[in-house]
């Protein structure tokens, strides 16, 4: 009995599982064998190679035309979502074209965005905090949100769409923690520290979005701007409409330039981002404190999923130390946090 167990134990022994390894020498070889494995998902790799000319030359493709390039520069960082697509549709294509091909979107994509993807550049320290928050005209609890931007601790608060009526409400709620305040038109700024020069600026609209003073901190005087940039729309029938928006970015970067004082720092909600080319008469002049000194991108629109970092502190003539997003409040806007050396 034990001889006939050995044997039948013998002949059935090729069921036993097969190396993982002799499984994969398989696969090669059939890989090997596929004459058309290069010639399979062409169309994806042309698709890859547009991809990367797009990130390239994403400054070359022009305005003239809806804005489509400040839309497409908007959103500039998802642009790498394709590529894990294309890389699926690669492999069930069984296409070494398509894979291969998506190392030229990967380079320049990391090039691109890696340094804000992979590496936390925030520090300790700093004289100033400030934080910059679009509290939404339509926000549900005004005094609500004036408390979690309190509960922040930073020394100053810039405030944008602040409605008449409920000024007061984000007046009351800041009083005990900021001394200093000032509201010119829909823009208002809370500080610790005394506030001198205090004036609206004029940013081709008709009404006050912009201001602009001087806050006395402890590690000297510096000039602050608030600003409230115009909406932009994407629509079907006319593109990405940003047109009185890239006026106000005309106007309000002249201001900045005309600015007497060395330590310059300007909050708000621009309604574009660092890569919007029509931004760059601000952009030019100014540092970014979340390029600089953020934890990842800091997109803060819309809050409930944000996508996009159009609420912006800039800074010239200052060290950004650390830049970051607060909690999601009452309005459609993340606030927006940094921490500065004087």
């Amino acid at each position: 009995m034990a001889q006939a167990y050995t044997q039948e134990t013998e002949q059935h022994g090729g069921d036993a599982p097969e190396p993982t390894g002799s499984r994969a020498r398989r696969l090669l070889g059939r890989l090997r064998r596929d004459r058309g494995i290069w010639r399979r998902g062409l169309v994806l790799a042309a698709i890859a190679v547009l991809l990367t000319l797009v990130m390239i030359f994403h400054a070359e493709i022009p305005n003239r035309v809806g804005n489509l390039g400040s839309l497409l520069e908007t959103f500039l960082p998802w642009l790498g979502l394709l590529i894990p697509i294309l890389l699926v549709l690669g492999l069930v294509r069984r296409s070494a074209s398509a894979v291969l091909s998506l190392v030229l979107p990967v380079a320049v994509w990391l090039n691109l965005f890696g340094g804000l993807m992979f590496s936390d550049k925030s520090g300790s320290g700093g004289d100033l905090t400030v934080v910059t928050h679009n509290v939404n005209a339509d926000n549900p609890d005004p005094a609500e949100t004036a408390k979690d931007v309190a509960d922040s601790d930073a020394d100053v608060v810039a405030l944008e769409e602040l409605k008449s009526g409920a000024v007061q409400t984000y007046a009351r709620a800041l009083e005990g923690t900021y001394r200093y305040h000032t509201v010119q038109g829909t823009v208002g700024l809370w500080s610790k520290y005394p506030l001198s020069g205090t004036k609206p600026v004029d940013i081709k609209l008709g009404w006050t979005r912009a201001m602009r003073t001087v806050v006395d901190a402890p590690g000297g005087r510096v000039a602050v701007y608030v600003a409230h940039l115009p909406s932009v729309r994407v629509k079907f029938n006319a593109g990405f409409t940003a047109g009185q928006r890239d006026d106000s970015a005309d106007a309000l970067g002249a201001a900045i330039a005309n600015e007497p004082q060395d330590k310059v720092i300007l909050l708000g909600d621009l309604n574009g981002t660092m890569n919007d080319r029509s931004l760059a008469p601000v952009t030019s002049q100014l540092r970014s404190a979340q390029g600089a000194a953020g934890d990842g991108f800091g997109f803060s629109w819309p809050a409930s999923f944000p996508m996009a970092r159009i609420d912006q502190i800039m800074v010239r003539g200052v060290t950004p130390v650390s830049a970051w997003t607060l909690p999601r409040t009452g309005s459609d806007h993340l606030p927006v946090a940094a921490s500065v050396k004087l």
